[in-house]
Protein backbone atom coordinates (compact mmCIF):
# COMPACT_ATOMS: atom_id res chain seq x y z
CA UNK A 1 0.00 0.00 0.00
CA UNK A 2 1.03 3.76 -0.47
CA UNK A 3 0.64 6.37 2.17
CA UNK A 4 -1.32 7.97 -0.12
CA UNK A 5 -3.09 9.86 2.53
CA UNK A 6 0.32 12.26 2.61
CA UNK A 7 0.25 13.23 -0.92
CA UNK A 8 -1.65 16.54 0.24
CA UNK A 9 0.64 17.43 2.76
CA UNK A 10 1.87 20.65 2.65
CA UNK A 11 4.18 23.11 5.46
CA UNK A 12 2.75 25.05 7.92
CA UNK A 13 3.73 27.44 10.91
CA UNK A 14 1.15 28.20 13.10
CA UNK A 15 1.24 31.35 15.52
CA UNK A 16 -0.08 29.85 18.70
CA UNK A 17 0.15 26.48 20.91
CA UNK A 18 0.64 24.37 23.18
CA UNK A 19 4.13 23.69 23.41
CA UNK A 20 6.47 23.27 26.80
CA UNK A 21 3.33 21.20 29.01
CA UNK A 22 0.90 24.10 29.96
CA UNK A 23 2.65 27.13 27.97
CA UNK A 24 1.34 28.52 24.72
CA UNK A 25 3.78 29.44 22.11
CA UNK A 26 5.03 29.31 18.61
CA UNK A 27 4.54 25.89 16.61
CA UNK A 28 7.08 25.85 13.71
CA UNK A 29 7.04 23.33 11.91
CA UNK A 30 9.83 23.81 10.19
CA UNK A 31 12.75 24.31 13.07
CA UNK A 32 16.81 24.70 13.46
CA UNK A 33 18.94 21.91 14.80
CA UNK A 34 22.24 21.51 15.42
CA UNK A 35 23.20 20.47 11.77
CA UNK A 36 20.51 22.25 9.60
CA UNK A 37 16.35 22.32 9.58
CA UNK A 38 13.73 19.72 10.82
CA UNK A 39 10.85 19.98 8.48
CA UNK A 40 7.12 18.45 9.40
CA UNK A 41 4.49 18.21 7.21
CA UNK A 42 0.70 17.47 7.28
CA UNK A 43 -2.08 16.21 5.59
CA UNK A 44 -4.18 19.04 6.47
CA UNK A 45 -1.43 21.01 5.70
CA UNK A 46 -1.76 22.81 9.68
CA UNK A 47 -1.82 21.93 13.09
CA UNK A 48 -5.25 21.39 14.66
CA UNK A 49 -4.74 22.91 18.15
CA UNK A 50 -8.22 22.14 19.37
CA UNK A 51 -7.31 18.44 18.96
CA UNK A 52 -6.82 16.33 22.60
CA UNK A 53 -3.31 16.23 21.47
CA UNK A 54 -2.99 19.75 22.91
CA UNK A 55 -5.38 19.31 25.59
CA UNK A 56 -4.68 19.34 29.31
CA UNK A 57 -6.60 16.32 29.65
CA UNK A 58 -4.81 15.24 33.01
CA UNK A 59 -4.38 16.24 36.49
CA UNK A 60 -0.93 17.43 36.80
CA UNK A 61 -0.58 19.47 33.45
CA UNK A 62 0.72 17.22 31.28
CA UNK A 63 -0.34 16.96 27.76
CA UNK A 64 1.09 14.65 24.71
CA UNK A 65 2.48 17.77 23.77
CA UNK A 66 4.37 17.96 26.55
CA UNK A 67 7.27 15.45 25.59
CA UNK A 68 6.26 15.72 22.44
CA UNK A 69 7.74 18.77 20.33
CA UNK A 70 8.26 19.49 16.91
CA UNK A 71 11.23 21.09 17.06
CA UNK A 72 12.78 18.21 18.84
CA UNK A 73 11.60 15.38 16.63
CA UNK A 74 8.49 15.26 18.15
CA UNK A 75 9.76 13.78 21.39
CA UNK A 76 12.41 15.71 23.60
CA UNK A 77 16.08 16.44 23.63
CA UNK A 78 18.36 16.85 27.17
CA UNK A 79 19.09 20.78 26.01
CA UNK A 80 15.11 21.57 25.57
CA UNK A 81 14.20 19.94 28.86
CA UNK A 82 16.89 22.04 30.35
CA UNK A 83 15.66 25.41 29.25
CA UNK A 84 11.72 24.46 30.47
CA UNK A 85 13.65 23.81 33.83
CA UNK A 86 15.46 27.13 33.79
CA UNK A 87 12.73 29.18 33.03
CA UNK A 88 10.40 27.74 35.30
CA UNK A 89 12.65 26.83 38.05
CA UNK A 90 11.97 23.41 37.85
CA UNK A 91 8.13 23.19 37.76
CA UNK A 92 7.39 22.86 33.81
CA UNK A 93 4.61 19.87 33.69
CA UNK A 94 7.13 17.65 32.94
CA UNK A 95 8.74 17.84 36.06
CA UNK A 96 6.38 15.34 37.71
CA UNK A 97 7.40 13.01 40.33
CA UNK A 98 4.75 10.06 39.17
CA UNK A 99 7.54 9.61 36.74
CA UNK A 100 10.12 12.25 35.31
CA UNK A 101 11.72 12.10 38.53
CA UNK A 102 14.60 9.44 39.35
CA UNK A 103 12.60 7.83 41.46
CA UNK A 104 8.22 8.41 42.58
CA UNK A 105 9.54 9.49 46.30
CA UNK A 106 12.26 11.92 45.41
CA UNK A 107 12.41 15.40 47.09
CA UNK A 108 11.05 18.13 44.81
CA UNK A 109 10.55 20.80 47.64
CA UNK A 110 13.59 23.13 46.13
CA UNK A 111 15.11 24.01 43.18
CA UNK A 112 18.05 22.12 43.97
CA UNK A 113 16.55 19.49 45.39
CA UNK A 114 14.68 19.31 41.90
CA UNK A 115 17.48 19.49 39.65
CA UNK A 116 18.67 15.83 41.59
CA UNK A 117 15.36 14.50 41.40
CA UNK A 118 15.12 15.10 37.43
CA UNK A 119 18.74 14.15 36.71
CA UNK A 120 17.72 11.37 33.99
CA UNK A 121 15.14 13.53 32.38
CA UNK A 122 17.44 16.59 32.71
CA UNK A 123 20.76 14.57 30.75
CA UNK A 124 19.02 12.15 28.50
CA UNK A 125 15.81 12.93 27.88
CA UNK A 126 14.65 9.74 30.04
CA UNK A 127 11.26 9.23 31.19
CA UNK A 128 10.82 6.46 34.38
CA UNK A 129 8.43 3.66 33.53
CA UNK A 130 7.56 1.44 36.00
CA UNK A 131 6.80 -2.44 35.19
CA UNK A 132 5.45 -5.44 37.24
CA UNK A 133 7.25 -8.97 36.22
CA UNK A 134 4.26 -11.00 34.69
CA UNK A 135 3.01 -13.22 37.11
CA UNK A 136 3.64 -16.23 34.78
CA UNK A 137 7.23 -15.04 33.94
CA UNK A 138 10.57 -17.13 33.37
CA UNK A 139 12.58 -15.36 35.62
CA UNK A 140 12.30 -13.33 39.06
CA UNK A 141 14.51 -10.22 39.97
CA UNK A 142 16.97 -11.79 42.32
CA UNK A 143 18.00 -8.41 43.54
CA UNK A 144 19.11 -5.10 42.01
CA UNK A 145 21.42 -2.14 42.68
CA UNK A 146 20.05 0.90 42.29
CA UNK A 147 21.04 4.12 42.54
CA UNK A 148 17.72 6.04 43.47
CA UNK A 149 16.80 3.11 45.47
CA UNK A 150 13.69 3.29 43.71
CA UNK A 151 11.29 0.07 43.50
CA UNK A 152 8.66 0.32 40.83
CA UNK A 153 6.52 -1.25 44.04
CA UNK A 154 6.92 -0.47 47.53
CA UNK A 155 5.08 -3.36 48.50
CA UNK A 156 6.53 -5.76 46.68
CA UNK A 157 9.88 -3.91 45.42
CA UNK A 158 11.40 -7.26 43.48
CA UNK A 159 7.85 -8.22 41.89
CA UNK A 160 8.65 -4.46 39.80
CA UNK A 161 10.98 -2.80 38.03
CA UNK A 162 11.89 0.81 37.38
CA UNK A 163 13.30 1.43 34.00
CA UNK A 164 14.08 4.59 32.34
CA UNK A 165 13.72 5.41 28.35
CA UNK A 166 13.24 8.05 25.44
CA UNK A 167 9.69 8.95 24.48
CA UNK A 168 9.38 8.01 21.11
CA UNK A 169 8.57 10.39 18.26
CA UNK A 170 4.69 11.01 17.73
CA UNK A 171 5.82 11.45 13.69
CA UNK A 172 5.71 9.11 10.57
CA UNK A 173 3.33 6.13 12.31
CA UNK A 174 2.66 5.00 9.40
CA UNK A 175 5.70 3.04 9.45
CA UNK A 176 5.92 1.19 12.69
CA UNK A 177 5.07 -2.42 13.46
CA UNK A 178 5.91 -2.17 16.78
CA UNK A 179 4.42 0.81 19.87
CA UNK A 180 7.01 1.21 22.48
CA UNK A 181 10.24 0.08 23.03
CA UNK A 182 9.19 -3.05 23.92
CA UNK A 183 5.95 -3.47 21.90
CA UNK A 184 4.09 -3.69 24.93
CA UNK A 185 1.01 -1.25 23.30
CA UNK A 186 -1.42 -2.99 21.09
CA UNK A 187 -2.41 0.14 19.55
CA UNK A 188 -1.79 3.74 18.87
CA UNK A 189 -5.22 4.26 20.66
CA UNK A 190 -4.62 2.26 23.60
CA UNK A 191 -1.53 3.65 23.92
CA UNK A 192 -2.68 7.59 24.10
CA UNK A 193 -4.72 6.34 26.18
CA UNK A 194 -2.69 4.33 28.46
CA UNK A 195 -0.22 7.89 28.68
CA UNK A 196 -3.24 10.13 29.73
CA UNK A 197 -3.86 7.95 32.32
CA UNK A 198 -0.22 7.11 33.61
CA UNK A 199 1.89 10.25 31.99
CA UNK A 200 -0.80 12.83 33.17
CA UNK A 201 -2.48 10.94 35.90
CA UNK A 202 -5.71 11.41 34.15
CA UNK A 203 -9.12 9.41 33.83
CA UNK A 204 -9.50 7.39 30.58
CA UNK A 205 -10.02 8.95 26.94
CA UNK A 206 -13.32 8.70 25.54
CA UNK A 207 -13.37 6.66 22.59
CA UNK A 208 -13.34 9.96 20.10
CA UNK A 209 -10.77 11.71 22.24
CA UNK A 210 -8.63 8.27 21.46
CA UNK A 211 -9.30 8.19 17.68
CA UNK A 212 -8.58 12.03 17.38
CA UNK A 213 -5.86 11.62 18.65
CA UNK A 214 -4.46 8.95 16.81
CA UNK A 215 -6.00 10.46 13.66
CA UNK A 216 -3.93 13.94 14.25
CA UNK A 217 -0.35 11.83 15.16
CA UNK A 218 -0.61 9.78 11.83
CA UNK A 219 -1.15 12.70 9.64
CA UNK A 220 2.51 14.23 10.59
CA UNK A 221 5.65 13.26 8.10
CA UNK A 222 8.62 14.18 9.75
CA UNK A 223 12.47 14.07 8.32
CA UNK A 224 15.59 16.48 7.98
CA UNK A 225 15.09 19.26 5.34
CA UNK A 226 18.38 20.96 4.88
CA UNK A 227 21.86 20.48 6.22
CA UNK A 228 24.41 23.64 7.07
CA UNK A 229 26.93 22.04 4.64
CA UNK A 230 25.29 19.96 2.13
CA UNK A 231 22.36 22.52 1.65
CA UNK A 232 18.36 21.39 0.91
CA UNK A 233 18.54 17.08 0.73
CA UNK A 234 16.15 17.41 -1.99
CA UNK A 235 18.63 19.20 -4.43
CA UNK A 236 20.01 18.03 -7.67
CA UNK A 237 18.35 14.73 -7.81
CA UNK A 238 18.09 13.70 -4.30
CA UNK A 239 15.09 12.60 -2.62
CA UNK A 240 15.69 13.93 1.22
CA UNK A 241 13.04 15.98 3.43
CA UNK A 242 9.36 15.07 4.37
CA UNK A 243 7.74 15.16 1.06
CA UNK A 244 9.81 12.39 -0.35
CA UNK A 245 9.10 10.26 2.73
CA UNK A 246 5.10 11.14 3.13
CA UNK A 247 4.86 9.38 -0.20
CA UNK A 248 7.60 6.37 0.86
CA UNK A 249 5.37 3.33 -0.45
CA UNK A 250 5.53 0.87 2.95
CA UNK A 251 3.59 -2.18 4.14
CA UNK A 252 4.03 -4.66 6.55
CA UNK A 253 6.87 -6.89 5.76
CA UNK A 254 8.30 -4.81 2.86
CA UNK A 255 12.31 -5.82 1.72
CA UNK A 256 12.33 -8.16 5.36
CA UNK A 257 15.22 -9.67 5.35
CA UNK A 258 14.17 -13.45 6.96
CA UNK A 259 11.38 -14.12 3.90
CA UNK A 260 8.46 -12.33 5.69
CA UNK A 261 7.42 -10.45 2.86
CA UNK A 262 3.98 -11.61 1.62
CA UNK A 263 4.47 -10.59 -1.77
CA UNK A 264 7.22 -13.46 -1.49
CA UNK A 265 9.63 -10.58 -2.84
CA UNK A 266 13.68 -10.78 -1.95
CA UNK A 267 15.45 -8.93 0.35
CA UNK A 268 17.54 -6.20 -0.94
CA UNK A 269 20.12 -4.58 1.05
CA UNK A 270 20.13 -1.47 -0.42
CA UNK A 271 17.18 0.04 1.61
CA UNK A 272 18.56 3.44 1.20
CA UNK A 273 18.17 5.36 -1.84
CA UNK A 274 17.49 8.39 -1.08
CA UNK A 275 21.05 10.21 -2.19
CA UNK A 276 21.49 7.75 -4.65
CA UNK A 277 22.16 10.92 -7.11
CA UNK A 278 24.63 12.68 -4.88
CA UNK A 279 27.32 9.89 -5.34
CA UNK A 280 28.02 10.96 -8.82
CA UNK A 281 28.37 14.52 -8.49
CA UNK A 282 30.96 16.57 -10.14
CA UNK A 283 33.07 19.65 -8.35
CA UNK A 284 35.23 20.53 -5.63
CA UNK A 285 33.14 23.35 -4.12
CA UNK A 286 32.20 22.46 -0.24
CA UNK A 287 28.37 22.24 -0.81
CA UNK A 288 29.41 19.08 -3.53
CA UNK A 289 31.57 17.60 -1.68
CA UNK A 290 29.14 17.19 1.57
CA UNK A 291 26.75 15.98 -0.52
CA UNK A 292 29.09 13.41 -1.89
CA UNK A 293 30.00 12.57 1.75
CA UNK A 294 26.51 11.72 2.04
CA UNK A 295 25.79 9.95 -0.54
CA UNK A 296 29.36 7.77 0.44
CA UNK A 297 27.08 7.41 4.46
CA UNK A 298 24.40 5.98 2.59
CA UNK A 299 26.48 3.37 0.39
CA UNK A 300 28.35 2.49 3.93
CA UNK A 301 25.23 2.00 5.95
CA UNK A 302 23.38 -0.07 2.62
CA UNK A 303 26.73 -2.36 2.03
CA UNK A 304 29.14 -2.65 4.39
CA UNK A 305 29.04 -6.08 5.58
CA UNK A 306 30.49 -6.92 9.05
CA UNK A 307 29.87 -10.04 11.12
CA UNK A 308 26.49 -10.19 12.93
CA UNK A 309 26.43 -12.42 15.93
CA UNK A 310 25.09 -12.74 19.36
CA UNK A 311 21.96 -10.86 18.83
CA UNK A 312 19.23 -12.70 20.49
CA UNK A 313 15.79 -12.38 18.80
CA UNK A 314 18.08 -12.47 14.99
CA UNK A 315 21.08 -14.96 15.19
CA UNK A 316 19.89 -18.64 16.04
CA UNK A 317 15.82 -17.79 15.69
CA UNK A 318 13.62 -19.38 12.94
CA UNK A 319 11.26 -17.70 11.67
CA UNK A 320 7.09 -18.49 10.65
CA UNK A 321 9.02 -18.32 7.12
CA UNK A 322 10.85 -21.44 7.87
CA UNK A 323 13.60 -19.43 7.59
CA UNK A 324 16.46 -19.85 9.96
CA UNK A 325 19.46 -17.43 10.88
CA UNK A 326 22.69 -18.91 11.25
CA UNK A 327 24.07 -18.15 14.64
CA UNK A 328 26.68 -16.30 13.08
CA UNK A 329 26.32 -14.84 9.72
CA UNK A 330 28.00 -11.87 7.03
CA UNK A 331 25.20 -8.82 6.98
CA UNK A 332 24.94 -5.16 6.30
CA UNK A 333 23.50 -2.48 8.77
CA UNK A 334 19.80 -3.06 6.34
CA UNK A 335 19.42 -6.56 7.80
CA UNK A 336 18.01 -4.48 10.96
CA UNK A 337 17.04 -1.32 9.25
CA UNK A 338 15.50 -2.95 6.42
CA UNK A 339 12.09 -0.57 6.02
CA UNK A 340 13.23 1.62 2.31
CA UNK A 341 14.30 5.08 3.00
CA UNK A 342 12.26 4.51 6.82
CA UNK A 343 15.22 2.55 8.60
CA UNK A 344 13.10 0.75 11.65
CA UNK A 345 12.40 -2.87 10.79
CA UNK A 346 9.30 -3.51 8.47
CA UNK A 347 7.90 -6.68 11.08
CA UNK A 348 7.80 -6.66 14.66
CA UNK A 349 11.29 -7.64 15.50
CA UNK A 350 12.98 -6.97 19.26
CA UNK A 351 16.33 -7.54 19.52
CA UNK A 352 19.02 -7.22 21.90
CA UNK A 353 22.35 -5.98 20.52
CA UNK A 354 23.44 -5.72 24.07
CA UNK A 355 23.02 -2.09 25.13
CA UNK A 356 21.43 -3.02 28.51
CA UNK A 357 24.99 -5.58 29.48
CA UNK A 358 26.40 -5.19 32.77
CA UNK A 359 29.60 -4.10 31.07
CA UNK A 360 27.47 -1.27 29.78
CA UNK A 361 25.85 0.09 32.86
CA UNK A 362 26.64 3.73 33.56
CA UNK A 363 26.58 4.69 37.07
CA UNK A 364 23.50 6.62 36.94
CA UNK A 365 21.62 3.43 35.90
CA UNK A 366 20.23 0.68 37.97
CA UNK A 367 21.17 -3.01 37.85
CA UNK A 368 18.74 -5.79 37.97
CA UNK A 369 20.07 -9.17 38.59
CA UNK A 370 17.51 -11.43 37.02
CA UNK A 371 17.24 -15.93 37.96
CA UNK A 372 15.84 -18.00 35.62
CA UNK A 373 13.39 -20.11 37.91
CA UNK A 374 13.89 -23.30 35.64
CA UNK A 375 17.78 -23.24 35.24
CA UNK A 376 18.58 -20.72 38.17
CA UNK A 377 20.87 -19.18 35.53
CA UNK A 378 21.38 -15.36 36.04
CA UNK A 379 21.49 -12.36 33.95
CA UNK A 380 22.69 -8.74 34.95
CA UNK A 381 20.54 -5.80 32.52
CA UNK A 382 20.14 -1.83 32.89
CA UNK A 383 16.63 -2.99 31.70
CA UNK A 384 15.04 -6.44 31.13
CA UNK A 385 13.45 -4.89 27.84
CA UNK A 386 10.26 -6.76 26.07
CA UNK A 387 10.66 -9.94 29.12
CA UNK A 388 8.60 -7.63 30.88
CA UNK A 389 5.84 -7.48 28.79
CA UNK A 390 5.84 -11.47 27.73
CA UNK A 391 7.83 -12.84 30.78
CA UNK A 392 10.06 -14.65 28.39
CA UNK A 393 13.26 -15.28 29.45
CA UNK A 394 14.74 -15.24 25.78
CA UNK A 395 13.12 -11.85 25.87
CA UNK A 396 15.59 -9.87 28.71
CA UNK A 397 17.04 -6.90 26.72
CA UNK A 398 14.84 -6.96 23.85
CA UNK A 399 13.93 -3.93 22.11
CA UNK A 400 12.34 -2.85 18.59
CA UNK A 401 14.49 -0.48 16.58
CA UNK A 402 13.04 3.15 16.06
CA UNK A 403 12.51 4.85 12.75
CA UNK A 404 15.63 6.31 11.74
CA UNK A 405 14.01 9.51 10.28
CA UNK A 406 14.90 13.47 11.66
CA UNK A 407 17.74 11.33 13.88
CA UNK A 408 19.33 15.46 13.90
CA UNK A 409 17.20 16.61 16.03
CA UNK A 410 16.40 14.50 19.14
CA UNK A 411 19.73 13.31 20.68
CA UNK A 412 20.74 10.88 22.61
CA UNK A 413 20.23 7.86 20.78
CA UNK A 414 18.90 4.33 21.81
CA UNK A 415 15.98 3.67 24.47
CA UNK A 416 18.27 4.90 27.35
CA UNK A 417 20.18 7.91 25.68
CA UNK A 418 23.26 5.44 26.06
CA UNK A 419 24.77 7.46 22.78
CA UNK A 420 24.71 11.21 23.15
CA UNK A 421 25.96 11.82 19.51
CA UNK A 422 25.36 9.98 16.62
CA UNK A 423 29.05 9.82 16.11
CA UNK A 424 28.72 7.94 19.68
CA UNK A 425 25.90 5.48 18.30
CA UNK A 426 28.29 4.82 15.25
CA UNK A 427 31.36 4.14 17.37
CA UNK A 428 28.93 1.62 19.88
CA UNK A 429 27.98 -0.35 16.29
CA UNK A 430 31.66 0.17 15.38
CA UNK A 431 32.88 -1.98 18.73
CA UNK A 432 29.93 -4.60 19.26
CA UNK A 433 30.16 -5.86 15.57
CA UNK A 434 33.91 -5.16 14.77
CA UNK A 435 32.85 -3.37 11.47
CA UNK A 436 36.10 -1.39 11.92
CA UNK A 437 35.32 2.07 10.14
CA UNK A 438 38.06 4.40 9.35
CA UNK A 439 37.53 8.09 10.70
CA UNK A 440 36.44 9.15 7.03
CA UNK A 441 33.95 6.35 7.02
CA UNK A 442 32.65 7.08 10.40
CA UNK A 443 32.27 10.78 9.27
CA UNK A 444 30.57 10.07 6.41
CA UNK A 445 28.13 7.96 7.75
CA UNK A 446 27.32 10.46 10.69
CA UNK A 447 26.83 13.12 7.33
CA UNK A 448 23.94 10.48 6.10
CA UNK A 449 22.82 9.61 9.66
CA UNK A 450 22.19 13.38 10.15
CA UNK A 451 20.77 13.86 6.52
CA UNK A 452 17.83 11.27 7.09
Amino acid sequence: MRLSLFLAASLFVVGLGAVAGGTLGPIALQSQDATGHIRTLTTTGQLDLTNPFFADLGTNGRRCSTCHLPDQGWTITPAGVQVRFVDTDGLDPIFRNNDGSNCQDADISTTENRRAAFGLLLNRGLIRIGLDVPADAEFDILSVDDPYNCPASFTSPLASASMYRRPLPSTNLPFITAIMWDGREPSLAHQANDATMGHAQGAPLTPDDQQAIVAFETTLSTAQADDDDAGSLNAAGAQGGPRALSQQPFFVGINDPVGLNPNGEPFDPRAFTIFNAWATLNGSGSQVVARRAIAHGQEIFNARTFTISGVAGLNGQTFASGVTVPASFTGTCTICHDSPNVGNHSVKAPLNIGLTDASRRTADMPLYTLRNKATHARVLTTDPGRAMVTGKWADIGKFKGPILRGLAARAPYFHNGFAATLEDAIEFYDQRFAIRLTALEKADLAAFLRSL
